[in-house]
């Protein structure tokens, strides 16, 4: 008999480890046949003060963190190295910018209002750390909806205005205000946080914790 819990994902499609650490969960759940995960994607902003155009990723991250050129360069590449040791595309990686993504989930909200927003997330990050493309361009994002079967037509009118930007706003602040200040994190059967990228047999064991103590019956 399995266990199905709910995860909710709480991510930004601009952040490298977010995509590592959902690589590592699903490496976790399939050496975990009586677990099943329902997943639940939720936005988060990594860069909420980036101008329109994008920013440099070596400036960028030089500003941010107080790193030089060579240790950003350096740190860079420890994270493409552990993205491909888990099978993912980031051979784009190091040539992309930072960007502001409050457009982009507004996008998402309403694939995930049409049931696609997991394959949406997916495809934004090939695309982002595949091939270095801007996640913001309404090109982009036209080119992904309408081949998940949404409207073209939605997705420019959504760009074009401020639809579902209180919407991704309020959910943002409402994480924050949970206490969620980096991505990734995991919030499992709406009680457990984990945070950051674990390695799959970390994930593996506080999943099975957790099953386990869903499983079980509460006495008093």
């Amino acid at each position: 008999m399995s266990t199905t819990l709910r995860i909710d994902l709480v991510s930004d499609i601009v952040c490298p480890w977010c995509a590592i650490g959902l690589a590592h969960l699903e490496q976790a759940v399939a050496n975990l046949p009586e677990i099943e995960i329902e997943l639940h994607w939720h936005p988060f902003l990594l860069n909420p003060d980036i101008e329109a155009g994008g920013r440099d990723m070596t400036a960028h991250l030089g500003q941010k963190y107080g790193k030089s050129p060579e240790e950003v360069a350096a740190s860079q590449q420890q994270i493409v190295t552990a993205a491909e040791a888990c099978g993912l595309n980031f051979d784009g990686a190091l040539a992309r910018r930072s960007w502001n993504t409050l457009d982009t989930h507004r996008v998402l909200h309403y694939a995930r209002e049409e049931g696609v927003d997991d394959a949406f997330n997916r495809a934004l990050f090939e695309a982002y750390f595949g091939r270095a493309e801007n996640p913001t361009d309404p090109n982009l994002l036209g080119r992904i909806g309408t081949e998940l079967g949404l409207s073209g037509e939605m997705i420019a009118d959504i760009l074009a205005s401020d639809r579902y930007r209180e919407d991704v706003q309020e959910e943002v602040a409402r994480f924050q205000q949970m206490g969620i200040s980096a991505v990734p994190s995991f919030i499992v059967a709406d009680t457990y946080l984990i945070s950051g990228a674990q390695p799959p047999d970390a994930l593996a064991d506080g999943l099975q914790r957790i099953a386990a103590e869903q499983a079980s019956p509460t006495t008093v």
